[in-house]
């Protein structure tokens, strides 16, 4: 169990490396290492009326999110985590949608965050999962 929650805290520190990445992007008008060709520009996607709510860096959003996914996995709140990153799915899942289907652009900071809270959203339901087991062992033992 120990380990799942120091897996998903290190994690959340590269989700945080490649949010920062992504922000570096938004705020820069220089050529960026992701412009692969016209289907991967991290600069298209990032510069877009869809990288920023309300004023705030999508980006920004990333780093806050996965910076709550860590301090919930080190304070052991496995079903907040949980909850914390089927919502980050969720908006990834909607962003993944906007690359797509209207921008028709990929994003390679984009992608590898997307892998990475579907790796973590995975990783969380099943330490709930291992914790509801070991629990339910626990009780019959008794």
């Amino acid at each position: 169990m120990k380990t799942m929650r120091y897996l998903i805290v290190l994690l959340a520190m590269v989700g945080v490396v490649v949010s920062i990445l992504a922000l570096r992007v938004h705020y820069s008008t220089a050529t960026e290492p992701c412009s692969i060709n016209e289907k991967w520009d991290c600069g298209i996607v990032n510069h877009s009326r869809f990288a920023e709510i309300y004023h705030i860096p999508v980006a920004s959003l990333g780093i806050a999110g996965y910076l709550a996914l860590a301090g919930l996995a080190l304070a052991r709140r496995r079903i907040l985590v949980a909850v914390a990153a089927i919502v980050g799915l969720g908006f990834a899942l909607y962003l993944t949608h906007i690359e797509k289907d209207v921008l028709m652009v990929w994003c390679l900071y984009c992608v590898i965050s997307q892998g990475i809270i579907a790796l973590t959203t995975v990783l969380s339901l099943g330490w709930v999962a291992a914790d509801r087991i070991g629990r339910k062992h626990a009780s019959d033992r008794v």
